[in-house]
């Protein structure tokens, strides 16, 4: 959209929050860049440059403004509907990738050389994996400086930096600030230590409607895992450092997040998964667009526009919750799980009480023995052969996976068909297109409304809902009265 400067002019005038993320101005007069809401009279245009990303501003000499803190903008929705290399890249360094491993870990992960995606990111992005990866440690740093009492030495280690020298050279040149500084300018006392709560405000784009959000992630809430308290969703992470605990709690303006980490290196990776999880980076002006004009599911956007489609932060854990799902209700698929992780889950001390266990690792649930699974045999061997896959490296889920691939994979598995393929497509890997024609509430909701309700109709008929067909079934799953379509008390 950068290149659009018309209508990156005209939303900068409107201040028009939908479209932070999509791109950022840099004001040559000043040398800042901004958000595109930034509350600031805005420059004249001949004064703005529209770049696509803050690691580009950053690296063509500007820093981030003061007042709009342009580095705590939404993500772009663009790399939560694509699969191509750039989509797949951006997922992968906002999961902390690069700082891992390193650009060649990155380029291992999408089979191709590290020359190809340095010349795709920096062709669409401005800037390349390094660069944005610094830009993420540079926010994650700010964060830990202004809601922590950490020392300076422990914050730039935490962040990714590979010493304090380059942690305080990179937050002066993007924040025009030294740490100390920014510390003394923080709304908020200091909290907690190293292993202390952290608070975060989560971003999103509006609207969001949190009901069916919420809900389904309680409702089909793995006891030891997960919970639904106080009006705040809960469950524990597994982590590239250790494990973690965080809690959710829908805002007005933002989901309010508490982070207890066991090794706050894992910080940007934790909160990158929670946001997707939440779908925090769509665009729902977008998506509510083109569902309205089908005269059928009109009515139910307008209800209650801006629904996400609830997703996961362990694409291999939602996988085998799949299966154990397959033609049980909701209480039953719980009941599995929970048994699971009581057997197979690592224990982890919750300070609140209420959560006990990781859930198991694809490895310990390979090494259990199947006649204690309380499943039909062809289920029993459904899930041995996909944790086996899995624990071998054979099959791999993750926010690098590419959709067609992933969907050939899983289809090839026994006992792997149309909706388990599709439900791990639209809730693990995040296709907003996928579509669960075969699904009994969907069926059921087309049958209310007048909608085709064969599979092949269906389908047919779901072609001018493309490509959000995965939020057209969160609008059709609503209009049934399981809890999965509400806020829990």
């Amino acid at each position: 959209m950068h290149t659009d400067v018309e209508r990156c002019v005209r939303a900068v005038r409107s201040k028009d929050a939908r479209f932070d993320g999509w791109f950022f101005t840099a004001v040559v007069t000043t040398g800042i860049y901004c958000r595109p809401s930034c509350p600031a009279v805005p420059p004249r245009p001949a004064n703005m440059r529209f770049l696509p990303s803050a690691a580009a501003c950053q690296q063509a000499g500007f820093r981030a403004c003061k007042r709009c803190r342009p580095d705590t903008s939404p993500g772009s929705p663009e790399w939560n509907q694509r699969a191509d290399l750039v989509a797949r890249a951006m997922r992968l360094i906002a999961d902390g990738v690069v700082d891992r491993e390193g650009v060649p870990g990155l380029a291992a992960r999408l089979g191709y050389s590290t020359r190809q995606i340095e010349r795709q990111l920096l062709a669409e992005l401005g800037a390349g994996p390094l660069a944005l990866a610094r830009a993420q440690r540079a926010q994650t740093a700010r964060l830990l400086i202004e809601t922590t009492s950490l020392s300076m030495a422990d914050i730039a280690f935490a962040a990714g930096f590979a010493s304090v020298r380059t942690f305080n050279d990179t937050v002066r040149e993007v924040f025009a600030l030294a740490p100390t500084d920014l510390r003394a300018r923080a709304p908020r006392s200091p909290q907690g230590g190293t292993t202390g709560a952290l608070t975060l405000r989560l971003p999103f784009r509006a609207p969001l409607n949190p009901d069916n959000l919420f809900g389904h992630l309680a409702a089909t809430a793995v006891p030891g895992v997960e919970e639904w308290r106080d009006g705040a969703y809960r469950r524990t992470l597994r982590l590239p450092y250790g494990h973690g605990i965080v809690a959710l709690s829908p805002r007005p303006d933002h989901i309010a997040c508490r982070l207890t980490l066991s090794d706050l290196r894992d910080l940007t990776v934790a909160t990158s998964r929670c946001r997707r999880m939440l779908d925090l980076d769509a665009d729902p002006v977008a998506v509510d667009d083109q569902l309205r004009t089908d005269p059928v599911l009109a009515p139910l956007v307008d209800k209650a526009p801006g629904r996400r489609v609830p997703r996961t932060v362990d694409e291999a854990e939602f996988a085998v919750r799949a299966v154990l799902g397959q033609q049980v209700s909701t209480a039953a698929a719980r009941t599995h799980a929970g048994r699971l992780v009581t057997a197979h889950g690592e224990p982890v001390t919750d300070p609140e009480g209420g959560l006990t266990h990781l859930f198991p690792e694809p490895a310990a649930l390979a090494s259990a023995d199947p006649e204690s699974l309380a499943m039909p045999r062809s289920r029993r061997t459904t899930f041995t052969t996909l944790v086996r896959r899995l624990a071998d490296g054979d099959l791999r889920l993750g926010p690098d996976s590419d959709w067609a691939e992933t969907r050939a994979a899983l289809l090839s598995l026994p006992g792997f068909g149309p909706w388990t393929v599709d439900v791990i497509a639209m809730r693990a890997l995040g296709d907003p297109d996928a579509f669960l024609p075969t699904d009994l509430g969907v069926r059921r909701a087309a049958r209310e409304l007048g909608l085709p309700s064969t599979p092949a109709a269906l389908t047919a008929r779901a072609a001018a809902w493309r490509p959000w067909r995965a939020y057209a079934v969160q609008y059709l799953w609503a209009t049934d009265s399981h809890p999965i379509n509400f806020l829990p008390a």
